[in-house]
């Protein structure tokens, strides 16, 4: 079986970390855009679509986000499945019909999340440590999407057909981790708390939530090689 070909839609503004995390954690043949810069891909030749975290708000009125929900709306219309992570998943969700706010404060450090079982979750336990910072969140889910994942924030995780968002971010390494920290406009005590928290222990048990990655990418090769098959069966017809 052939590596999926995924394109990673890179929204952040300064995205050189997106691209080690991401690149590091799919298994997969990926194609970057710097969907920021308004860099879109020409066409939908893709297995899959992958949409990262952004300090933007996707409400905000700004063209490139315009542009991002069209390309994204229509890929999914194709049938690419797709996973978002953070502004990511907001952003899947808004473009599914699902509603994104403020939320008025900061969800940020390593916080346990619960899911509820699903596909994209295999081999994660049900409570698990992943590494947040957000202050929009999903607060209404598109029509016929499944919650997958909530903690005391609200919305971690959503499905709707093979459109796939999780709030958190399982891509973070140690280094992401404190230099978000250090760039947020928090307390001084509130954040050397969070900084104080980003420790190899609790980095080790937020690994386990890194499995969603080989779980999206093993959907993503299985919903290929089953188009593959009957595309094969037609031609043999």
């Amino acid at each position: 079986m052939s590596r999926p070909r995924i394109a990673l839609l890179n929204a952040a503004h300064d995205g050189a970390d997106n691209s080690r995390n991401f690149e590091r954690e799919l298994d997969a043949d990926v194609v970057e855009f710097d969907v920021v810069d308004c860099d879109l891909p020409a066409g939908f030749g893709f297995d899959a679509g992958v949409v990262t975290g952004s300090r933007a708000s996707v409400y905000w009125d700004e063209p490139w986000i315009a542009d991002l929900q069209e390309w994204v709306g229509e890929a999914i219309d194709r049938g690419l499945p797709f996973l978002g992570v953070c502004f990511g998943h907001q952003l899947l969700a808004d473009v599914c019909g699902g509603r994104v706010d403020a939320m008025g404060e900061y969800e940020i450090g390593y916080r346990t999340v619960e899911h509820r079982g699903s596909r994209l979750f295999e081999g994660i336990d049900p409570e698990f440590t992943v590494f947040t910072t957000h202050s929009d969140s999903v607060v209404e889910l598109p029509p016929e999407a499944e919650l997958l994942a909530e903690n005391d924030y609200g919305v971690h995780g959503f499905r709707k057909g093979q459109v796939y968002g999780v709030q958190f971010h399982p891509e973070y390494d140690t280094a992401t981790a404190e230099s978000v920290t250090r760039g947020k406009d928090l307390a001084p005590e509130r954040k050397q708390r969070v900084l104080d928290g980003i420790d190899p222990a609790t980095y080790r048990r937020a690994c386990g939530a890194k499995q969603l990655f080989t779980n999206f990418v093993g959907i993503v090769s299985e919903r290929t090689a089953a188009a593959d098959a009957r595309a094969g069966t037609a031609a043999d017809d």
